[in-house]
């Protein structure tokens, strides 16, 4: 098959799952298109990398031009400032709901706003406040996700949304045009699909897979939902998508990270967790130990590959013994997203200089590392906070929606496991971007539990009160509760 005729294949493809998928019964506003967009791009490549292949396939442009360029392209700056504006704007119009959501979840408050006050030591302060602005819409899309009218439903569609578009055209990039493949620094091929190197790859099609694992559960597990057979195929496919890319991927930690938290899911739908929630703690305690463990010391290593060592434990250490000494504070970091582009990136590459390919290392490739390089043990205790209040939530929620909590546990735990060795609390990051979903997640299902049970009380009481007013809330709860 020729790469044009592949090509339309793949977008009739695309139609036909989006299709397959459609469903009218939940209701989902329009602004839910903006994480949509916005994990489209984070999850592949910046849109004036797009724009650029686009110019050299139509045109023959030389290279050079947008490719390369991160914070100083106009096209990125102008497209997350209008993503992020327009987030904002559907936020105020929802502030009640936003406002609850949000005092819910004041450890992610806290870590933002200490990430603005590092910028008061940090060397390149304005790039760093530009970074900042941009990292504000990862919390931003999160939040529009959990202030639908049914937060469910549009959890499931911006899954949907995301992979029936990003899976088919990794697939196609990877079969039939060089677009899809990159290099190591030892000139092992490897491939790329939509993103620009096999460990995104990886990273955006565990996180969209799981949640294509939850999708299909839920609708398998409905048996009198409408459309259900369609919609069974459409979510199986989008599966399968994630499963081949994952093996074409080679990242043996996306890999572990989908295989735990699909463990994680599988076990919130069967009966013997339903009936006792608290066995879960178990379950998430041994899935940390042995997934930590399991890629600690036999994962892929992706900083020691890329300075052309082998992947071990020794060698990882190695890297991080190296970069751990040049934190200038070890309190509160260099500044927010600060380490690598002032003076300590210099005294890392001096350190490491007898290392090959060093100068593709530009992060710690360890979450916690990352963190504290960047924010100190503060920030570390703060990301930390931010872990354990999730788990918390997605933990009380497993009473009230045990398959919903699965999802948010499997998130929270895959999160914790992905940063040993990917620095997976990196702004603009799908792992970041999802996490902060888990969390404010969570926080939403357990508040609206606490709603729906306020209501029950009041409807009851004013059955008792003989208040017609009061007893008119029973048939709304009811319908809530179906």
């Amino acid at each position: 098959m020729s790469p044009s005729v592949a090509t339309i294949v793949c977008w009739i493809g695309i139609a036909g799952l989006f299709y397959l998928d459609r469903d009218k019964s939940p209701r989902t506003s329009k602004a839910l298109w903006l994480p949509v967009i916005w994990l489209w791009i984070i999850g592949s490549r910046a849109a004036s990398d797009w724009l650029w292949i686009w110019f050299r396939v139509r045109f023959g442009a030389p290279a050079g031009g947008l490719q390369g360029q991160i914070d100083g392209s106009p096209t990125d700056a102008f497209i997350f400032a209008v993503l992020l504006a327009a987030g904002l704007v559907t936020l105020s119009r929802r502030s009640g709901r936003t406002s609850a959501l949000l005092k819910a979840n004041f450890p992610i408050l806290i870590y933002f706003a200490f990430c603005l006050l590092s910028l008061l030591w940090a060397p390149l302060a304005e790039v760093g406040f530009k970074r900042w602005i941009k990292a504000l819409g990862d919390p931003v899309m999160a939040l529009i996700v959990a202030t639908e009218v049914d937060p469910i439903a549009s959890l499931r569609r911006v899954f949907s949304r995301v992979g029936f578009v990003l899976f088919p055209l990794s697939v196609l990039m990877i079969k039939y045009s060089d677009l899809g493949h990159g290099y190591d620094p030892d000139g092992t091929q490897t491939n790329t699909g939509v993103t620009t190197n096999k460990n995104s790859l990886g990273l955006i099609v565990f996180v969209i897979s799981l949640g294509a694992l939850w999708s299909f559960l839920q609708a398998y597990r409905n048996k009198r939902q409408p459309a259900r057979t369609r919609q069974l195929v459409a979510r199986g496919t989008l599966l399968a998508f994630g499963i081949m890319l994952l093996t074409l991927a080679h990242s043996a930690t996306a890999v572990a990270c989908f295989g735990l938290g699909g463990v994680l899911i599988l076990a919130t739908h069967l009966a013997w967790i339903k009936r006792r929630p608290g066995r879960v703690h178990a379950l998430v305690m041994t899935i940390l130990a042995v997934g930590g463990l399991a890629i600690l010391f036999g994962g892929e290593g992706t900083a020691v590959h890329a300075l052309g060592r082998q992947t071990t434990l020794t060698g990882r250490t190695e890297i991080w013994a190296a970069i751990i000494p040049q934190c200038p504070n070890a309190l509160i970091g260099a500044g927010f997203e600060n380490f690598w582009i002032g003076p300590t990136h210099d005294k890392v590459i001096h350190s490491l200089s007898g290392w090959w390919h060093i100068e593709y290392l530009n992060e710690a490739h360890n979450g916690y590392i990352e963190t504290y390089l960047n924010l100190g043990l503060v920030g570390l205790g703060l990301i930390v906070l931010i872990l354990l209040s999730g788990y918390r939530h997605a933990s009380a929620a497993l009473r009230r929606n045990p398959e919903t909590a699965g999802l948010m546990l499997a998130y929270v735990a895959a999160a914790s496991i992905y940063s040993i060795t990917e620095a997976g609390f990196r702004m603009l990051s799908p792992m970041w971007n999802i996490l902060m979903l888990a969390v404010v997640g969570a926080s939403g299902v357990v508040a609206d539990y606490g709603r729906r049970e306020a209501l029950k009380r009041r409807a009851l009481r004013a059955d008792r009160e003989g208040d017609p007013v009061g007893s008119s809330l029973s048939p709304l709860i009811a319908t809530w509760e179906r």
